[in-house]
């Protein structure tokens, strides 16, 4: 009966953990998920929007830039998940007037 017990306690650990990171709770860069997704209209593989909303740039202006370029070498698997085009994405900030670091080209 303890072997149950146990089981279902981690059975709703993962539940609560799941959906923590569904909504977003979890955060790369100071961006969390929601974040993302505001800016994925603007950095689509298909039909991206002419520029970036409002609540996309104000995403962006509350991330680490310096942290976002790091981690843009091994975003293919995230871009994937986004439908996400990493040239459009690198070039968001420059479009809501925020400079990127000096060594992230």
């Amino acid at each position: 009966m303890a072997g149950k017990a146990q089981a279902l306690q981690l059975l709703v650990l993962l539940a609560i953990s799941l959906d923590s990171a569904a909504r977003g709770a979890h955060a790369i860069c100071n961006m969390s998920n929601g974040d993302f997704r505001l800016c994925q209209p603007a950095a689509a593989v298909a039909d991206p929007t002419d520029s970036p909303s409002a609540e996309c740039c104000a995403a962006l202006g509350n991330a680490d830039l310096a942290c976002i370029c790091r981690y843009r070498g091994v975003a293919g698997f995230w871009m994937r998940i986004y439908h996400i085009d990493a040239a459009r994405a690198m070039a968001l900030p420059a479009k809501c007037g925020l400079a990127m670091p000096a060594n992230c080209s």
